[in-house]
């Protein structure tokens, strides 16, 4: 997802934007840019690549103003150039988006009938070129914008500069999100609360639909319908230094390490010292609930995989999963005595979005697990319950991962209580269970350097299987999916029992086969599986425990002991030395591995 900025200030806004958008880099991109009025005049200064590459551009050619906009752009429309880049320009106009403009095509056919050219492959270039032929036909920027914004159809968030208008930034929003900042005398305007974090903890989240007319006074918004509207200022507690590596070399690995503590906080939020069950949101109703439909995407998606062992073995509970994409074009039938849950770290997402929306008035309830309690998914929610991460900045998910796991156990526990299929007693043991887990992590992350040296050896490989059985097939899922995405390497993750259906024709002497196998009731079984590998001379990577270690010897090419961990919990455990696998396979590589290639944090348009 781009990242955007703006601001109306009382100092320059040059450096004060690409400090903004240094905050946004988490979200992946490809090209920046920041254009400002000074004296009235417009103008704009853009570059590809890093954003070191813009703060060097300014350096020689300096923008004074103290209103602009910002922009991080991931391409969608266009390849990645300086042409591309946001801020366009069309004109007086300037205008920064994230989303796309599904019709611009069409758009921009009738604006070239009129006498608009365009400079750019982009979608973003039809709404200023839009805005201005409105503009040419004697509106104000006020009526303009309404009337360009009801043109567009798509996902968008957009903040547009107007030249010789030097306090006054528009603002709209429709699917991507936005959000406006309240200062002393300044305004600011953000596609992330993170990215203001330093200057205001101020904010009104715009509605879908919404647009807003800025000025250093206040914002005046305007609904979907062209009512004002009273959205509510909101106090957010955003620790600035959340964005920070501190000594850590990237955000993954901080992120990686943070998991522990997140655990604590979760269980701290969830689970008090004492308490004999969790304590969660008044209202949810499984007693009443016939059966669960999970839906996320990419990581999360895995994290609903795990669950569903979880609320159909503890609670009895029929589970419906599905990739956000998918269901929304499906219109599956939905029992109206169900329970739709929405996992999304950043609340964002514009599948699940499309997917929560299609439930609404469908499903009986509907829950939402994620990290931004203030996103459009929470919102739009009966029931939000936060996953308590804080600021997840690297864009390959780590302690957000873990963390929706341990809400999504607690919620299968909390399913079993209500459903009467677990007991006080069993009830005090399975949370016995889960205090311990904040210290099996800890344990876990001290055998990172033999994790490192088998990731080294890793990163040589063209192309690695990871395999589990039952919960800890999503994780080997996971697993491939973490280190494709940062290392590059071609990673594919198998169910153990689907080795004869098809992979175990990879396997030769050339291929990597990391095994997820705690000595649990499903080892023996894993076991049979690691003999078909090593028989065909693949060369395994056993990840167990200390009894599995005992029963397999030697035998294996690399072998990870964890610490012991009662199975209800070992998913959790194992989602960590896959993560670290990957992390410092992409290290050895040398890849970017807080911002992959062609990923963004956040994907908010189809």
């Amino acid at each position: 997802m781009c990242g955007i900025v703006g601001i109306l200030g009382r100092h320059e806004a040059a450096p004060i934007l690409v400090d903004a958008l240094r905050r946004l880099e988490y979200r992946g991109y490809d090209s920046a840019g920041i254009a400002t009025v000074a004296d009235g005049r417009l103008d704009r200064r853009r570059a590809t690549g890093k954003l070191v590459n813009l703060a060097d551009l300014l350096v020689h050619q300096p923008l004074p103003g103290k209103a602009g906009i910002g922009h991080t752009r991931w391409a969608t429309h266009g390849a990645p150039s300086e042409t591309n880049a946001h801020p366009h320009r069309s004109g007086p106009v300037a205008v920064v988006h994230n989303g796309i403009i599904e019709n611009f095509r069409e758009l921009r056919r009738a604006l070239e009938a009129q006498g608009y050219g365009f400079a750019t492959d982009t979608d973003t270039e039809t709404v200023a070129v839009l805005f201005q032929s409105h503009l040419d036909a004697g509106k104000t920027p006020a009526e303009a914008m309404p009337q360009t914004i009801a043109a567009l159809d798509g996902a968008f968030a957009l903040l547009l500069l107007i030249e010789g208008h030097n306090d006054l930034l528009i603002a709209a929003r429709r699917g991507s999100p936005l959000a406006i900042g309240h200062g002393a005398g300044e305004m600011y305007v953000g596609s992330d609360a993170l990215a203001l974090a330093p200057m205001t903890d101020r904010i009104t989240y715009l509605d879908d639909g919404d647009w807003a007319l800025i000025t250093r006074a206040g914002a005046e918004i305007f609904d979907a319908a062209g009512r004002r509207a009273n959205r509510a200022i909101q106090r957010i507690q955003i620790d600035a230094a959340a964005s920070e590596k501190g000594p850590w070399r990237h955000h993954m690995a901080k992120e990686i390490h943070q998991q522990p503590a997140v655990a604590g906080d979760i269980l701290r939020a969830y689970l008090a010292d004492g308490a004999t069950g969790p304590a969660l949101p008044d209202g949810i109703d499984f007693a009443a609930t016939d059966r669960l439909t999970l839906i996320a995407c990419g990581t999360a998606h895995y994290a609903c995989l795990v669950a569903r062992h979880w609320f159909e073995s503890l609670a009895g509970l029929p589970v419906d999963l599905d990739i956000g994409s998918e269901y929304r074009y499906r219109a599956p039938p939905v029992s109206p005595a169900s329970m739709a849950v929405m996992v999304s770290q950043s609340g964002e997402t514009a599948d699940t979005l499309a997917a929560q929306r299609y439930l609404a008035g469908r499903a009986r309830q509907s829950l939402a697990i994620v990290n931004v309690t203030t996103s459009s998914i929470a919102r739009e929610a009966d029931i939000a319950l936060s996953i308590h991460a804080g600021p997840e900045i690297g864009v390959a998910s780590t302690k957000a991962f873990t963390g929706q796991l341990l809400v999504l156990l607690l919620l299968a526990i909390e399913a079993g209580v209500q459903r009467g299929r677990i007991d006080a007693a069993a009830l005090a043991d399975y949370c016995d269970r889960l205090r311990s887990l904040p210290g099996l992590m800890h344990a876990t992350l001290d055998r990172e350097p033999a994790m490192q040296a088998v990731a080294q050896v890793l990163a040589g490989a063209q192309d690695v299987l990871f395999l589990g059985r039952g919960p800890l097939f999503p994780i080997a899922l996971e697993g491939a999916l973490k280190l494709k995405e940062i290392s590059y390497i071609h990673a594919e993750g198998y169910a153990s029992g689907e080795l004869k259906h098809g992979p175990i024709a990879l396997v030769d002497r050339h291929l990597p086969v990391v095994v997820l196998a705690p000595h649990d009731g499903l080892f023996d079984k894993s076991l049979s599986n690691i003999e078909e590998v090593m028989a065909r001379q693949g060369r395994v990577v056993l990840i167990t425990d200390p009894a599995g270690d005992a029963a397999i010897g030697n035998a294996v090419w690399h072998k990870l002991v964890l610490p012991a961990a009662d199975p209800l919990i070992a998913p959790i455990l194992y989602a960590i030395p896959v993560q670290v696998l990957a992390y410092h396979a992409a290290v050895t590589k040398g890849t970017d591995v807080d911002q992959p290639r062609n990923l963004a944090k956040s994907v908010t348009v189809e």
